[in-house]
């Protein structure tokens, strides 16, 4: 906090997410969440992958086993995989989402309304309890990076914590 040009610390709370051991993430495609949303409204973390995109595969070995993610995601989302390059029309909201042919590719119409056009793989998109984007963090994500992402979106910090005082009070948790 800045006053008259002269910077005050404020001192924040450490934050420490507890976690409960959760065995693997139960992946959903857009349909699924959505149903589940009608009777239990969550945040969704959406993972934007394709097929040939080895850094998503990467991301799906190292990231999404690490049981601290895999509890994170498992406590407070809807964990939704999502093709960015799929063929399957999407209806959603009473707009059919669809594969746009594309040079020898191509690309599906909602996740890239979802990452903006800006196609990169992978990309995770949060969006809160109304479908509204939280944020899409695109790249690959080490697990004690996103660790502290997941959390802070999951727990509600985001509205009222700014990222830097968060992430820099956060503590990892073990899960029990």
């Amino acid at each position: 906090m800045f006053l008259c040009g002269f910077a005050i610390a404020q001192q924040a709370p450490t934050v420490t997410v507890p976690l409960k051991p959760v065995e693997k993430i139960e992946w959903l495609t857009w349909e699924q969440a959505a149903a589940k949303m009608e009777k239990e409204p969550r945040l969704l973390m959406i993972d934007c992958y394709t097929d040939w995109c080895g850094w998503c595969k990467r991301m799906d070995a190292t990231t999404m086993e690490d049981p601290r993610i895999i509890s994170l995601i498992g406590q407070k989302y809807y964990a939704v995989k999502m093709d960015g390059e799929g063929k399957k029309d999407i209806t959603f909201r009473g707009r059919t989402y669809k594969f746009v042919a594309q040079g020898h590719r191509g690309y599906h119409e909602l996740p890239a309304e979802l990452m903006g056009g800006k196609m990169s793989y992978p990309t995770l998109i949060f969006l809160d309890q109304e479908y509204a984007i939280i944020q899409a963090l695109p790249g690959y994500q080490e697990a004690t990076a996103f660790e502290p992402i997941l959390a802070y979106f999951g727990g509600g910090f985001y509205k009222s914590t700014p990222w830097e005082s968060f992430q820099a009070t956060f503590k990892s948790a073990k899960t029990n």
